[in-house]
């Protein structure tokens, strides 16, 4: 890497002086959010085991585990609220560790207990947090009420947190996070207890802060994932198992066979089929056609289709399609326990 610099000499004689920054150092400030080789004991219990990953900046990255895989705990430590036993972790080229107040001002963070003063009023307590992050007078109203605003919380805004719903305690959770315009989101399940219908307002809130901002999220709703992210990150018992654009993992997953067999067919063939394949196959019926979700193998069409003609089956359609994001992740977190 180059950095140009257009120098005068008495006001009329310019030259270009070009200078070599070292490219580690490009790259290290660039980052968002640099994990290093981040490690975490409970005692004798090893919750994050040498993990490392980097979030470039604009990035909207899903952070997916089981329970008890080190998500809450990679979070934790990345914004300041518990420190590790080994490793680091940078903010926008600021350590943690070093400065864990300088970095709250480049993060918003919602916990995935979502911590609220219950007896405070919703509109009271934005204005108690804006005042945290040093908002003052006009640019503190002004704030809080785009806040009230954009995440739906207008009707709600002069009620007790304690009176509001799971769902709404949620959003007053994400307008906090939101309220000093962090660089940095990081969310832990921002869209537990939603409705259907808060859900897709949020994931459109989300999906529109990331526009400008770095985001990383845990879910197990793994179809929020699959509507936000373009790349995932899966953790399993403190260790990243997959760090990739969605689209390499699910190009790169084994794929599946999909088959519509007319009518329903009877539990003593779909043995058969097993036997033939070797293989475990998922059953799904609806009004009135059985099909099939079968693992596709070399020779798994051949087979299926030998044996929808020795026993004079309808074939509706069959078709090939990718494992899906549940299947990677299941696929990916029961290797370590199995």
């Amino acid at each position: 890497m180059f950095n140009l610099q257009l120098t005068t000499i008495n006001n009329s004689v310019n030259f270009l002086r070009i200078t070599t920054i070292p490219f580690n150092f490009v790259r290290f400030i660039i980052m968002a959010i640099r994990v290093q080789d981040l490690t975490k004991l409970y005692g004798t219990q090893l919750a994050l085991n040498n993990i490392n990953f980097e979030l470039n900046k604009g990035e909207i990255v899903g952070f997916l585990g089981p329970n008890g895989a080190g998500k809450s705990t990679t979070f934790k430590i990345a914004t300041g609220y518990l420190s590790a036993s080994a490793g680091a972790v940078w903010v926008n080229g600021i350590s943690v560790s070093e400065k864990p107040l300088a970095i709250k001002r480049q993060i918003g963070y919602l916990p995935e207990h979502n911590p609220l003063y219950l007896d405070m009023y919703v509109h009271e307590y934005l204005r108690f947090c804006g005042k945290l992050h040093g908002l003052q007078s006009k640019a503190l109203t002004t704030r809080v009420a785009e806040m009230v605003e954009r995440c739906g919380l207008q009707a709600e805004q002069n009620k007790l947190i304690e009176s509001l719903s799971k769902g709404y305690r949620q959003r007053v959770g994400l307008a906090q996070a939101l309220l000093h315009n962090p660089d940095v989101l990081i969310l832990d399940e921002p869209t537990s207890g939603l409705d259907p219908n808060q859900l897709v307002e949020i994931r459109k809130l989300i999906k529109q802060e990331s526009e400008n901002k770095t985001v990383i999220f845990s879910t197990h709703i793994l179809q929020e994932v699959e509507a936000l992210c373009d790349r995932v990150i899966i953790i399993n018992k403190g260790e990243i198992m997959a760090d990739d654009r969605l689209s390499n993992l699910l190009l790169n997953t084994s794929k599946q066979l999909r088959i519509e067999i007319e009518g329903k067919i009877l539990e003593g063939l779909l043995e058969n089929l097993k036997q033939v394949l070797t293989t475990e196959i998922e059953l799904k019926l609806n009004h009135k056609n059985t099909i099939l979700v079968i693992e596709e193998r070399n020779d798994t069409k051949t087979k299926v289709l030998q044996w929808i003609g020795a026993n004079a089956l309808n074939l509706i359609q069959m078709q090939t399609e990718s494992a899906g994001l549940e299947k990677i992740f299941q696929q990916l977190t029961q290797r370590v326990t199995s």
